[in-house]
């Protein structure tokens, strides 16, 4: 993850001569966008338990082979949620991040959770900074308007997997009579899921429930995008980790937008691994990670820990 000390200057630099130049920039529009200055409210522990505690176990196990997923043998990460079912694993680690769509009985939900950026993989990395904005995919994002834009590496990333995870989640409905979705990933997977969620969302009926719960969230699309996400997903919850520079980029100045339902850790205690969190009012709070410095991040806490000792990232499996 070191290789965010070369890019975070780069858009540092971007973003002034955007907020200076009097007319679109390298043919790019670099309005920046809303942003909120809300007050913040405390995350109680019961909160962060209940809500945000079980997705961040299944965003730590899409980090694992999808061998050891599929047979629900990966160690750890797969023995903290026990009675898993996985329906569809795959991924290569590359154009193509692990993920894995499963029945999750004790809760009664069908998971899908997507592998974030493998730092290791050129292509991977390539997802990450490929961020021109394209028109959504009527296809698989029919209620999406002329004026929603989407981050072409990111929709491209979705796309390869989506008719795969969208089969899968209504074959697992049918089968479990399950009436909830999650969705759920990490940095490159966060940004995947929140696609999954709306394309899902769009395509299910209204008596199923989708969710998604993600971290490290980077910016997918314009504020358009934003403002459609709000409403097919009003529960929405993306969490960031004090001083992470992922949910920065690409910058709010090319008219990138976060959708609302920001959780901001703003410490981690070393002995019991309990987080410190806020809810963010607002798309771009600037009392969370929006009012971030782009000079002064922490790559650590893009992995972790987040909450519970749970960090992300293929150190965090062991399978």
């Amino acid at each position: 993850m070191a290789r965010m000390t070369v890019f975070v200057p780069f858009f540092a630099v971007l973003v002034t001569l955007a907020r200076a130049a009097p007319a679109p920039l390298f043919g790019i529009n670099l309005s920046s966008g809303e942003e909120s200055k809300t007050t913040t409210t405390d995350v109680s522990q019961d909160d962060i338990t209940a809500n945000i505690l079980r997705p961040a176990l299944f965003s730590r196990t899409a980090y694992c082979s999808a061998a050891a997923v599929t047979d629900w043998s990966c160690g750890g990460p797969c023995d903290a949620l026990p009675n898993v079912k996985v329906l569809a694993a795959g991924g290569d680690d590359g154009a193509i991040p692990g993920f894995f769509v499963a029945s999750d009985p004790d809760s009664k939900t069908i998971v899908v959770a997507h592998q974030g950026t493998d730092p290791k993989k050129i292509l991977s990395i390539a997802n990450d900074v490929e961020f021109l904005q394209v028109d959504a995919n009527a296809t698989l994002f029919p209620k999406a308007g002329d004026d929603v834009k989407l981050h072409s590496g990111f929709q491209d990333t979705q796309g390869r997997t989506a008719d795969l995870v969208m089969a899968t989640v209504q074959d697992g409905l049918n089968s479990t009579g399950f009436k909830r979705v999650l969705v759920t990933g990490h940095s490159l997977g966060a940004a995947v899921a929140s696609l999954d969620a709306a394309m899902l969302r769009m395509a299910l009926p209204d008596d199923v429930a989708v969710d998604s719960v993600v971290f490290g969230l980077p910016r997918v699309g314009n504020e358009p995008w934003a403002d459609l996400f709000d409403t097919l997903i009003p529960n929405f919850i993306h969490v960031t980790n004090q001083n992470d520079p992922v949910p920065n980029v690409p910058p709010h100045a090319l008219s990138f937008e976060h959708p609302s339902g920001e959780i901001h850790i703003t410490a981690v205690d070393d002995k019991s691994g309990d987080a410190t969190m806020i809810a963010c009012p607002g798309q771009e709070n600037q009392n969370c990670a929006a009012g971030n410095s782009l000079l002064d991040v922490s790559i650590p806490n893009h992995l972790g820990p987040y909450l519970a000792d749970i960090s992300f990232g293929d150190k965090a499996c062991p399978a």
